[in-house]
């Protein structure tokens, strides 16, 4: 565990298997949505399940979990098995945190499955389709922007997927939301952590009751937390990490991926608007199963660029706020020795004590927005040769400037801007003054 700045909630639970506040095997956070993908197929097909299949894949999702040298093994054994839902389903991953456990999740399935992750950008051209507050954190508005507003309108049971349930307000205040305009009679909310206790395990079923829906739980792990007083936020045993000798060296490479792009525009909170366009299947605009090859190509493509600029044994790859599983994936492919995570939002008191989630804390201005303070976390001079810094889109480089120049400072031999593109025509700067 570890304090969060935040007198909403003044906790957290540093996930050894998310990918976004400690580093970890790029396969292990694939397989954590994988896993869960896996218990929702055996709860929608009931009995109908093929024992034979789903208990050696279940035993080696928990194996892959718990040793991180067998999450390979077992994510692609998931992924080979081709599952297909009995009915069709809609997957929503609430941002920042779960757009990659989602994403990852709902990937496992070949067919009846649908995704869009919800988000904190505001894109003027397009209407949010369904909107909700996450009570408890610092960044509260949730937005969701499916460019096929039919993908919300079935009937068809909404998978919610967050990292972990504290109180269930969250996954309340969304049902509520998405049934007052896309009434259905089924919603499963799924997660890694289940924390509920006392009176939030009643609120679900008195919320059935209301709006006469079914809600079923999904989770890897379940239990009860009681937390009392509040953190000690002085500076305890925190020490800065020793500083490198020198900055490593820069290099920023346009990468193209051949994937479409959504040319709209973001407007950040000081009123300027960013023209470079978005990725149009990142999650954040809705995805089908068709859609999974071409994303499966641009991954593999990307992996294979990143990989011919390797130069040591040991590399990061980071994925900035939202942007989680496309580096993710890109990570997994680039060979040995590669681990992944992502820079937060989410701030959180850093100490070295042994038994503390979050040893180390780098705070910078978000590169999509400068009046929101982004954070990297867990990761000290040297500990990588080669770090590379994924975006989705390009950012004026002054916005860019502060996360490279604290990577700088802790790779060992170079940093790695690496902006992803449709092709190498379309790279360079898109941003004017609102």
């Amino acid at each position: 565990m570890a304090a969060r700045i935040n007198i909403k909630r003044s906790f957290l639970f540093v996930s050894k298997v998310l990918g976004k506040h400690i580093p970890v095997n790029p396969y292990t956070p694939l397989l954590s949505g994988a896993a869960l993908g896996l218990l929702l197929y055996r709860e929608l097909n009931a009995g109908a399940a093929d024992a034979e299949l789903l208990e050696p894949l279940m035993a080696q999702a928990v194996h892959g979990l718990l040793h991180p040298e067998a999450a390979q093994e077992a994510y692609q054994a998931l992924a080979a098995a081709q599952l297909v839902l009995p009915e069709p389903v809609l997957f929503i991953g609430f941002a920042e945190t779960a757009t990659a456990l989602g994403h990852s999740m709902y990937n496992i399935f070949a067919g009846n499955a649908a995704y869009i992750h919800t988000t904190r950008e505001d894109i003027p051209e397009l209407e949010s389709v369904i909107s909700f507050e996450e009570e408890h954190s610092h960044a509260v508005d949730h937005l969701c922007y499916a460019l096929k507003p039919e993908l919300l309108s079935g009937k068809e049971p909404v998978i919610l997927v967050d990292d972990e349930i504290t109180t269930g307000n969250t996954a309340i205040n969304t049902i509520r939301d998405i049934h007052s305009k896309f009434p259905r009679e089924e919603y499963v909310v799924a997660s890694i952590l289940d924390w509920r206790s006392g009176s939030n395990l009643d609120t679900y079923s008195q919320l059935e009751q209301e709006l006469g829906i079914r809600i079923r739980s999904l989770c890897l792990l379940q239990g009860s937390i009681e937390v009392k007083g509040t953190p000690d936020l002085g500076s305890g045993g925190y020490t800065e990490p020793a500083a490198p000798a020198a900055e490593a060296p820069l290099i920023t490479t346009y990468v193209q991926d051949g994937l479409e792009r959504l040319k709209v525009c973001s407007k950040d909170s000081t009123g300027e608007r960013n023209l470079a366009p978005y990725l149009k299947y990142s999650g954040r605009f809705g995805l089908v199963c068709q859609d999974n090859g071409e994303l499966d190509r641009g991954v593999s493509s990307v992996a294979a660029q990143l990989s011919a600029l390797r130069e040591g044994a040991k590399a990061l790859v980071m994925g900035v706020g939202e942007f989680m599983y496309l580096p993710m994936r890109i990570a997994a492919e680039m060979g040995a020795g590669v681990s992944y995570q992502s820079s937060t939002r989410s701030p959180i008191h850093p100490d070295r004590r042994e038994d503390y989630g979050v040893h180390s804390a780098e705070p910078h201005p978000s590169a999509g927005d400068p009046g929101i303070m982004n954070y990297i976390y867990n990761i000290d001079p040297g500990q990588y040769d080669d770090i590379f810094v994924l975006i989705e889109r390009e950012v004026p480089a002054g916005r860019i400037q502060p996360l490279t120049a604290i990577l700088q400072r802790l790779a060992r031999h170079k940093v790695h801007l690496i902006v992803l593109t449709p092709n190498l025509m379309e790279g360079g700067p898109a941003h004017e003054q609102a």
